[in-house]
């Protein structure tokens, strides 16, 4: 029992353990943001010598039907940050795997896949894609006309759905990309 004010309020013993729960489910989701904007930092720090401050692109206009043929489904985010310096870019994209997100970050240089990295990964199955030898085979691939990669990325047996996912955002960098750095129109 609890007297808050005038207003007597009875919270049982159920009550107590679900405002637990409902506390550690707060308490996590903050740590994974913050785990989150570390692992960018890092990545950023990894790839620039000098991170620049964050651009904004905005899907908006003949880019929606773009990303949305690419993925499948319209993005999540209404904008995208990304990180530019003259022809190289860098982005934070996240895509569902299964059943939940993969935070990756892709640099692309001139029209072209410079690295792949799995910032955060969260499926219980599929975490070899998180590997350097998967993810390396991503380096040098190029959007074709059709708006496809270049070359074939050999699958992960358990982690069909993860590949497919690092593929599209792969694919939706380069697009992405392409728009920022020469204006094309996709």
């Amino acid at each position: 029992m609890s007297l808050t004010g005038s207003t007597l309020v009875w919270v049982t013993s159920s009550d107590m353990a679900f405002l637990r729960i409902l506390l550690l489910f707060a308490l996590s989701a903050t740590a994974w943001a913050a785990d989150q904007e570390a692992e960018i930092s890092r990545f950023l720090g990894e790839s620039f010598v000098q991170p620049p401050a964050a651009e904004t692109l905005w899907l908006i206009g003949d880019l929606q039907p773009a990303v949305r043929a690419i993925l499948g489904h319209d993005y999540p985010a209404a904008r995208i940050r990304y990180w530019r310096v003259g022809q190289r870019t860098a982005w934070v994209l996240d895509e569902i795997g299964k059943e939940m997100p993969i935070t990756i970050g892709i640099v692309i240089g001139n029209g072209a896949v410079e690295s792949v990295k799995v910032l955060v990964y969260r499926e219980s199955r599929g975490w070899e894609v998180k590997s350097p030898a998967f993810t390396a085979q991503f380096s040098g691939a190029k959007l074709t006309t059709d708006q496809q990669l270049d070359r074939h990325i050999d699958g992960i047996s358990g982690a069909t759905l993860s590949v497919r996912a690092l593929g599209r955002l792969t694919r939706l960098a380069l697009l992405l990309d392409r728009h920022v750095t020469t204006g094309d129109k996709p």
